[in-house]
């Protein structure tokens, strides 16, 4: 071990200070609301995410943003009297950590103020307005490209409409000159349950909760310093457990505490003391026998802090009281968490062991460990532990050049190592700890912090004072008797990265039980998916084995706190809700079509509204397969969609070519640029681009969406090689769903929308948004985090989202630009946002104003919930009055849950009446009683047929609901909206506005080009910070890894792309 001196004296060897490792063996728990579900790791198995085929490789997300307006059409004009707002600059970002969520509000001079919002209102219902006459569009006739709707609009262009509102003068009003913060959480409830659902077949099922009996005990917590202070739990637990050992019969009365690993104690019952101190001397385990062992003396001081009351747990659960008393919560999960704390390896809230099933390699160094997902929750029937099986990625215990071998997949140990070699190293071995083997006994730990640029027979260090240079390879010899053989490889960087020491890859092993947070590749969340993939009867079965080798009754601070827990899982009622009828174009065979068991097909049946596609052509960059095999490919697939009721001319405008995937920006262009002057005079457009891709495509993808969406204009459908080869008919007509509906078209419509028999939708005009914010993958830790909203853009079918994008700040969950103000040197005061576009967006489709919001917003976890309600919903407030004084439509803002470890199971899994073909519960299956919140009006819905493994179920959590919406009425709605997810014939697993939000999102990440950051991640982040700039014309932006405000422009979406769902 060498250390390199900066400043410092010349010396060689190891140090002997310690290495504070950071264990996070005991996970500090926090109360189960405040702990985000979402940044879990490990893949708790289970089915297929989102219930859908994945017919084509170019199904991923995208966005889709409307025009851009200065302003409203005259229904929406604000007039001088109006609610106006003033802003003296940009708008600021707004910080993710405050309860009330700085939203983008009222400004006050040069600096972004709210106007005065003490409390959110509940809008009042207004009368209902006669709507505009229109026509609608017969079923029978397919529409030509561009958005179809069955409500013809009033004939406004884009132009009139921005011009209309540029005509109003915008008068500014003084700024209040106090920034108002929107409602406190303590304002605010959720909306109590509206009474329980009847609607459906009425059965049980069984739910992976299992009762916990309330204790009857007097909880008291109590403050712990450590001294000397360490970051590492694992060593606070160590020398909690030291105490404990030593003075539990004398100083603590006999009492068995349980420790959160950080700063709280908790006993059942008062300790014989109000303040003590300890002093506790550990003996460092990291040296082995035969070697004089360090020992460290630690000053522990332990405080009365306060009783943990568990009355008002009782009450809360009772119905009785509306705040969950977190602070009683947390001290039952603690206890439950201190046994399996000190036997596995906890991971946020789950724990791993290679005891708890066989160990499985997933490649290139990892390998994964079962383990179990355990979370107290307060439920219907009074507390409930939830418990589920759970796999993770764990670094396997190899020497480190084993390990760089396995990660590299070659022998290089007689080679020098590349740049892209070391830069993959560095990445995957960055906070991995290993200990030294070159001494024998004496194993030390430490944790890697790097590599060293230069080869290790490069590599000099100062011995004395006067700066005399030895080598590593020299000192390893002379000091170890140690031959270092890969002298061309880098050196380790351990320790402190100011004053950092080297040790050669050969002495270093990876110590056991350390959990990979980093991002899995392709095969290896292939290989974990299979592992965790099982089926619900299995699953089922590993669940109840857990809890009976997790033995409770026998844990003893479970009975320190008198906690009893069942080994049997809770039964449920649970009603199944029907499937609805789906509407189909009148000249086919079918005209509607009942799905059965969650799914469908398009046989007999013609699309509801089919596009036009005359003019495309296709390229082919899988240059294995012959041109004359993707023509024949390409007149298939107009054919399935000629034959599912789209207008599909069968000949392309110019021949196949294939392309090199090198030059694709060069091959797309030139090609563009043939077809253009073909398609000579001016006004005809390219309607579609098909593309054949190779199996690996790596980057090909992303860039010809990139290319063909921002800068050509180019709507386009990618097939992988394989489906060309195969050219099966299912797959070509899942195909032709997707062109379909990027080429502004409709698959298919709820029968109910058409007749208008949909409760709270079809009344009036209604407008469902979905929203969603996806973050970095763990390990890219400076690229934005990007927003995605989508709103219906027809009504009454409610089956068209059009979609917006915007980037923000990392790991934000707040959506940042749903309503924002920026003065404008030449027109004042301007308004934008997503909502606010897309609310203008539904007024140029439909001719109506949305009398109704519905706001399904996605990946929220509980300990976020106030302040994404408090944030949002203001932001939606302000977006409807900026539109028009007083206008205010009532709102419906529900949270949905993927990310949660609620599983059902049904009743009898042999009764085939009661389950689907895998063996899970019945699409429509709908849970709120029992499992679910004591009084807050929410549900389960498990609303897809399983594939493969067991289904999750979705959760929703209604937060605010100005509609009045029964529990039948809001859980009819929300599964009746599976069966109309555009991209396959089968109801999907959670709403499709959320769904859709989700994969444009997703596609917003292609658009920003990528960058190799020094640690060499790639920073694939991107997507629309929609400033003042942005809206008035300029390009849209994204935060420069690692700035704080700095952004980057992005190009902005083509118009005819905007039109369409083109992130189908």
């Amino acid at each position: 071990m060498v250390r390199k001196r900066r400043t410092d004296l010349p010396g060689v060897g190891e140090t002997s200070e310690p290495q504070e490792t950071g264990e996070g063996r005991g996970a500090v728990q926090r109360p189960p609301a405040q702990h985000p579900v979402q940044q879990q790791g490990g893949y708790q198995g289970g089915g297929r995410g989102r219930g859908h085929q994945r017919g084509a490789h170019g199904g991923r997300g995208g966005r889709m943003p409307p025009q851009q307006y200065h302003g409203g059409p005259p229904e929406y004009q604000q007039g001088r009297g109006g609610q106006q707002y003033q802003r003296g600059g940009p708008p600021s970002q707004s910080r993710g950590g405050n309860i009330a969520g700085r939203g983008s509000g009222a400004p006050s001079v040069g600096e972004p103020s709210r106007p005065p919002a003490p409390e959110l209102h509940q809008a009042t219902q207004s009368p209902y307005q006669a709507p505009m006459i229109y026509e609608p569009i017969p079923y029978g006739m397919p529409t030509l490209g561009g958005p179809s709707s069955s409500s013809e609009s009033p004939d406004l262009t884009t132009m009139e409409l921005s011009e209309q509102f540029q005509s109003v003068s915008v008068q500014s009003e003084e700024p209040p000159s106090q920034e108002m913060q929107p409602a406190s959480s303590k304002a605010m409830r959720f909306p109590l349950r509206p009474g329980k659902g009847s609607y459906g077949s009425k059965c049980i099922v069984k739910a992976n909760h299992f009762f916990a009996e309330l204790p009857d005990k007097d909880l008291h917590q109590y403050d712990v310093s450590i001294s000397p202070e360490v970051t590492s739990r694992g060593v606070n637990r160590a020398v909690m457990e030291q105490l404990v050992k030593l003075y539990r019969e004398s100083h603590l009365g006999k009492r068995l505490p349980a420790y959160d690993g950080r700063k709280s104690l908790y006993t059942a019952g008062p300790l014989p003391f109000t303040s003590k101190e300890f002093k506790i001397t550990l003996v460092d385990e990291e040296d082995s026998p035969g070697s004089v062992r360090r020992e460290r003396v630690f000053t522990v001081v332990i405080k009365f802090a306060a009783r943990a009351d568990l009355h008002h747990l009782g009450m809360f659960l009772q119905g009785r009281q509306a705040d969950a008393p977190q602070e009683a919560l947390q001290v039952l999960d603690i206890v439950l968490r201190e046994l399996p704390t000190s036997r596995y390896s906890p991971v946020g809230r789950s724990f791993y062991s290679p005891d708890l099933g066989r160990r499985q390699p997933l490649g290139e160094g990892l390998e994964s460990w079962r383990g179990f997902y355990q979370s107290i929750r307060p439920t219907q029937m009074g507390l409930s532990l939830n418990i589920d099986m759970s796999s993770t990625a764990f670094i396997e215990p190899l020497p480190v050049i084993d390990f760089v071998t396995q990660l590299l997949n070659m022998d290089v140990s007689f080679r020098p190592l590349s740049d892209s070699d070391r830069v993959k190293i560095k990445k995957a071995l960055r906070g991995v700890k290993v200990e030294v083997t070159h001494r024998g006994n004496m194993r030390r730990k430490y944790r890697i912090s790097g590599l060293t640029s230069q080869a290790t027979r490069e590599l000099t260090f100062p011995v004395d004072e006067s700066g005399t240079l030895k080598s590593v390879v020299q000192y390893f010899q002379e000091t170890y008797g140690f031959v270092i053989q890969h002298t061309q490889w880098p050196c380790l960087q351990v320790g402190n990265t100011q004053r950092p020491n080297y040790l050669p890859m050969e002495v270093c092993k990876i110590v056991e039980g350390q959990r990979y947070s980093k991002r899995l590749n392709e095969r290896q969340i292939t290989a974990l998916l299979k592992v965790t993939c099982q089926r619900p009867q299995e699953r089922e079965s590993d669940i109840l084995q857990t809890v009976r080798h997790n033995a409770y009754d026998e844990d003893p601070y479970a009975k320190e706190f008198g906690i009893k827990i069942s080994e049997k899982l809770a039964q449920v009622e649970a009603r199944v809700l029907p499937a609805p009828w789906l509407k189909y174009h009148d000249s086919g065979r079918e005209k509607d079509c009942l799905p059965q068991v969650g799914q469908w097909n398009m046989m007999n049946k013609r699309m509801v509204n089919g596009g036009t596609v005359n003019n495309w052509i296709s390229i082919n960059f899988a240059r294995s397969i012959k041109d004359t095999m993707v023509h024949s490919f390409c007149h298939e697939l107009a054919q399935m969609c000629s034959v599912s009721g789209m207008a599909f001319n069968p000949e392309p405008v110019l021949p196949v070519i294939t392309g090199r995937p090198d030059q694709v920006e060069r091959v797309l262009k030139t090609r563009f640029h043939d077809v253009m002057t073909k398609l000579l005079p001016p006004g005809k457009e390219l309607d579609l681009l098909i593309v054949i891709l190779p199996d690996n495509n790596g980057s090909l993808y992303g860039d010809l969406k990139r290319i063909c969406e921002t800068e050509l204009g180019i709507v386009s459908q990618c097939c992988l090689q394989k489906h060309v080869y195969k050219m099966s008919k299912q797959y070509l007509a899942n195909v032709s769903l997707k062109i379909n509906v990027k080429v502004g078209g409709r698959n298919t419509v709820l029968r109910d929308a058409i007749s208008r028999r949909i409760p709270l939708v079809s009344d009036r005009p209604t407008i469902i948004f979905g929203a969603d914010v996806t973050h970095p993958h763990p390990g890219e830790d400076s690229s934005p985090s990007i927003a995605a909203v989508v709103a219906s853009q027809d009504w009454p079918e409610v089956t068209k989202y059009a979609g917006l994008v915007c980037a923000q700040a990392h790991r934000q969950e707040l959506i940042q630009d749903l309503y924002k103000t920026w003065q404008d040197p030449a027109k004042g005061v301007m308004h934008g946002g997503m909502i606010r576009e897309l609310l203008i967006s539904f007024r140029k489709a439909t001719g109506q104003k949305p009398q109704r919001i519905i706001f399904y917003r996605d990946g929220v976890s509980e300990g976020q919930f106030y302040q994404v309600l408090l944030h949002e919903l203001d932001a939606i407030r302000k977006a409807c009055a900026s539109l028009e004084p007083n206008y205010q439509p009532t709102v419906t803002f529900v949270v949905v849950q993927k990310r949660h470890h609620t599983r059902l199971f049904a009743h009898n899994h042999n009764d085939r009446q009661a389950v689907d073909r895998s063996g899970n519960i019945l699409p429509g299956t709908v849970v709120d009683s029992k499992i679910c919140h004591p009084t807050e009006f929410d549900f389960y819905l498990c609303s897809h047929a399983g594939i493969q493994g067991t289904s999750r179920p979705a959760h929703y959590h209604v937060l605010w609901d100005e509609n009045k919406f029964t529990a039948d009425g809001l859980q009819s709605l929300t599964n009746n909206l599976c069966y109309t997810y555009a991209r396959c014939t089968r109801s999907v697993s959670i709403v499709p506005p959320a769904y859709y939000a989700h994969l444009a999102a997703f596609r917003a990440r292609f658009y920003m080009e990528p960058e190799t950051s020094d640690s060499g991640s790639m920073t694939s982040g991107m997507a629309a910070s929609r400033s003042g700039a942005s809206t008035s014309g300029g390009a849209r932006s994204t935060r420069v890894p690692g700035g704080n405000a700095a952004v980057r422009p992005l190009p902005q979406l083509r118009e005819n792309v905007k039109r369409v769902m083109f992130y189908c």
